[in-house]
């Protein structure tokens, strides 16, 4: 009776060895698929519309463009609408110099807000990465605090701050350190400062998932071969946390170049981004397709620096071989 149980068994998991591969086929596919789908549907079918939008003309009507590649006219129609598409709308930026000041400007804004949260976000995510590991859920929750609170109500919240008659001047009058109210409010400052706080936890969550996992027992061996904190500094740890410095000025970057609350808010009427321009094209002007147009150049530029980052990381997973 043993006997035949023994042989039984080898036969029964060989049954049931191709359902099992079926099912981790399946699910291995399923697995793979989703972000497929997620990015098409979430991703290329909206900017398909809307670079059709940007083919059509302005029209006065409910929606205010004339439709392009319809399929009211049936298959036949669909395909006669080609001859009719014009890329006017793209001339027409490259002929009005303010588009290409907002793009100028809110690529250098975003950089310079780059930069600064850099700044400061890497001395915070080096140290809640060298913390005792007891404390560093408490300072990782400290970090994504904010995203519990509205962003348009924290934005207000610096208005309050920024203001002439607000807390910092009333603080900085109180101390003695100026004799009038600063002028921060509706200024580039103001935009700067807005950007860097909004963002901040995207740049430092990255660069502490990187420095987390860093063997610190390289910077013992410098130090032990006489190479001074500063230079171990700069000779191991930030090129180790280099993934994590170029995913979170990714982050950080990306947003802010077409970032409208925080210039609208806090730098005023007389401040020129790209996101405000797009606002005033949609809803002041009512041309949605050059505005449109104007979004389609914008995703473009931004997928600049996504497809050098791609290409970096391949790179470095090649070297890594």
């Amino acid at each position: 009776m043993t006997n035949i149980a023994v042989t039984a068994a080898p036969s029964t998991a060989a049954a049931a060895t191709p359902q099992t591969r079926l099912a981790k086929g399946f699910v291995n596919r399923l697995v793979i698929i989703v972000p497929y789908l997620w990015l098409l549907f979430f991703f290329l079918v909206p900017f398909i519309i809307v670079f059709k939008i940007s083919l059509s003309q302005t029209a006065i009507s409910m929606p205010p463009y004339t439709p392009v590649l319809d399929f009211k006219d049936g298959v036949a129609g669909f395909f006669a609408g080609f001859r009719e598409l014009n890329f006017d709308n793209y001339t027409w930026l490259t002929q009005d110099a303010l588009y290409f000041n907002a793009y100028v400007t809110s690529l250098i804004i975003a950089g310079i807000s780059t930069i600064l949260t850099l700044i400061v976000g890497y001395p915070i995510a080096y140290g809640m990465a060298r913390a005792p590991a007891t404390i560093r859920p408490t300072l990782l929750m400290l970090v994504i605090l904010p995203f519990w609170t509205s962003f348009l109500i924290r934005v207000y919240a610096w208005i309050g701050i920024l203001k002439p008659e607000g807390l910092l001047n009333q603080v900085l009058l109180a101390t003695g350190l100026i004799s009038q109210p600063l002028v921060i409010l509706n200024t580039y400052t103001a935009i700067f400062i807005g950007i860097v706080y909004s963002y901040l936890p995207f740049m430092v969550l990255p660069l502490y998932s990187s420095l987390e996992k860093m063997d610190y027992s390289l910077i013992e061996a410098a130090q032990d071969l006489g190479c001074p904190p500063t230079g171990a500094f700069w000779k191991i740890t930030f090129p180790l946390s280099l993934p994590g410095v170029v995913a979170g000025c990714l982050l950080v970057f990306i947003p802010a170049v077409g970032e409208f609350v925080i210039p609208d808010l806090l730098g005023g009427s007389q401040t020129l981004m790209i996101g405000k321009t797009l606002w005033n094209e949609f809803f002041s002007n009512r041309d949605w397709p050059v505005s449109s147009a104007v979004a389609v150049i914008l995703l473009l530029v931004l997928t600049i620096p996504i497809m050098f980052f791609q290409q970096a990381q391949a790179r470095a997973q090649e070297q890594g071989k």
